[in-house]
């Protein structure tokens, strides 16, 4: 196996760091020894506890696309997991709420320096036939440190002390300091050596990645001036990239991606991962172990579910996963809410209790196989290289601002109407659907450099030439002149051109 693939693995586990938070924090806050240390708090507080990680996340994710490209790839990645080694520490050893959330707060601002550099430092060591399967690793190890967090909550609930709840946090920490350590002994990213200009480190990079130099060198001759004019003054100034991402040529990729990647959760998916053990709660498990219990099953289905999509990614394509995930989600969410709406679910009877359990698992299984692989790795695959740290930044902050609101309104929701949320969400995923529908060009197989003339194209000129083919078509049918179809601009030289040679031969 090539070296660029146990570098990825490696890094992926700060995947893993993310999926072990989730899959704790909401077995933790419900445990009785969390209680005995802290008291019992509103649906207000709980979700203002869970939801501190993920603001914290979203503020520093802004800037992690300027500490990536300026410190370089591997040291961001260190760093945001130094400082959430230290926040989980702090989790660890509170003796109030006023000490946890800090602790909680400080491992966000770590969660946003590393999470949003590893997929792009990853899709940049990667060539592009192995790129689609080794970058979606990331996804299948925060899969599989959700199952992970439930267990060892499962395991600690019967400690007759704090450490029941603190033993998890221990964990996070030690594991999110080993991380910090050895990920500055894997080689750079190439691309990020060249557009710094250390060209003599590139090539002991490559070998040591044991990548094909010249593959790597068509790849980037083949784009041409992807992400701006490189001859600008501030060219190589991160913050200018910053700006970069709003230029008319870029920023259509940069908002679809802040769009898909905020859309992700409102599906509802950390809404049931955080407060799994009360919704398993509100449908009928009433014990606390029969609720844990059934959170850890949720964290197998995703990882399990996770495994096949993410080693078939590149035989799919990311358009038609993201439109057969909108369809099975909606149907979910949208069954359960009216379920619970029509009063249909009762705690010790009736079937319709286990419907929503069977759903909720159904609902999981289709997000791991769609949304989950497809999205993260299209937001970074859609950015022009001279952004794409940069964009892949906004979108993770835009992905942590949603999931702040979800993990804040979540229990209140929950608290006040049994069905609000599920309703919520179900209409979130259908308006997405229709989004991917509309703007969302494929990206399966196309290199990282040519992926963003996709969307030179504007809206407009894609539909004119949907409307021109379909008159064509009818025009032929009546026997009329057949409708020209309005062309792109390279569509245009290209006919401009053949025109040319054809007068040249007759002349």
């Amino acid at each position: 196996m090539h070296n660029y693939i146990w570098a990825s693995i490696w890094v992926s586990f700060a995947g893993m760091l993310w999926g072990v938070d989730t899959g704790i924090i909401g077995p933790v806050t419900a445990m009785p020894g969390f209680a005995d240390s802290f008291g019992t708090f509103s649906p207000t507080i709980h979700g203002l506890i869970v939801s501190s990680i993920l603001l914290p996340a979203a503020l520093t994710s802004f800037f992690a696309g300027h500490l990536a490209d300026k410190v370089g790839r591997l040291n961001a990645i260190s760093t945001g997991a130094a400082i959430f080694a230290v926040g989980a520490a702090l989790e660890a050893g509170a003796v109030s709420l006023a000490m946890f959330i800090p602790g909680r707060a400080l491992a966000g601002i770590g969660e946003g320096f590393f999470l949003s550099t590893v997929v792009v430092y990853i899709c940049e060591i990667c060539p592009p036939e192995r790129r689609g399967p080794v970058a979606s690793l990331v996804q299948l190890l925060t899969t599989l440190g959700i199952p992970t967090g439930y267990f060892v909550c499962y395991g600690s609930v019967n400690i007759k002390s704090s450490y029941s709840w603190r033993l998890p946090f221990i964990l996070q920490a030690v594991f999110a300091a080993a991380l910090a350590c050895t990920c500055r002994f894997l080689p750079a990213s190439p691309r990020w050596l060249i557009d710094r200009g250390h060209t003599s480190k590139v090539g002991p990079a490559m070998d040591r990645l044991q990548l094909d130099m010249q593959q790597f060198q068509e790849e980037l001759e083949s784009a041409g001036p992807a992400g701006g004019d490189t001859n600008e003054p501030q060219a190589r100034q991160s913050y200018q990239r910053l700006l970069w991402v709003f230029r008319e040529d870029n920023r259509k990729q940069a908002f679809l991606g802040m769009f898909l990647m905020g859309a992700m959760q409102f599906s509802g998916i950390d809404a049931v991962l955080y407060y799994a053990p009360t919704v398993f709660r509100q449908a009928g498990l009433s014990s606390t172990q029969s609720s844990f219990l059934a959170s850890g099953i949720t964290g197998i289905v995703i990882f399990v579910s996770t495994i096949p999509a993410s080693f078939l990614s590149d035989n799919w394509g990311r358009r038609t996963l993201s439109l057969w995930g909108a369809v099975t989600m909606a149907f979910c969410m949208l069954l359960i809410g009216s379920l619970y709406a029509s009063g249909s679910v009762h705690e010790h009877q009736g079937a319709a209790r286990w419907i929503v359990i069977v759903t909720i698992y159904l609902f999981t299984i289709s997000y791991s196989t769609t949304w989950s692989v497809g999205f993260k790795l299209y937001v970074s695959e859609i950015q022009p290289p001279q952004t794409r740290a940069a964009a892949s930044s906004l979108a993770q902050s835009a992905n942590w601002v949603s999931n702040f609101i979800v993990a804040l309104i979540t229990p209140i929701f929950l608290d006040y109407s049994s069905f609000g949320a599920y309703y919520l969400f179900g209409i979130s995923i259908v308006l997405t659907g229709l989004v991917c529908l509309m703007y969302m060009p494929e990206s399966r197989g196309k290199s990282l450099q040519t992926i963003h003339r996709e969307f030179d194209e504007s809206l407009h000129v894609k539909v004119l030439r949907a409307l021109g083919r379909g008159l064509s078509q009818w025009g032929k049918k009546r026997g009329a002149v057949e409708v020209e179809e309005p062309k792109s601009t390279g569509s245009s030289i290209s006919e401009l051109s053949k025109l040319e040679k054809a007068k040249e031969t007759s002349t």
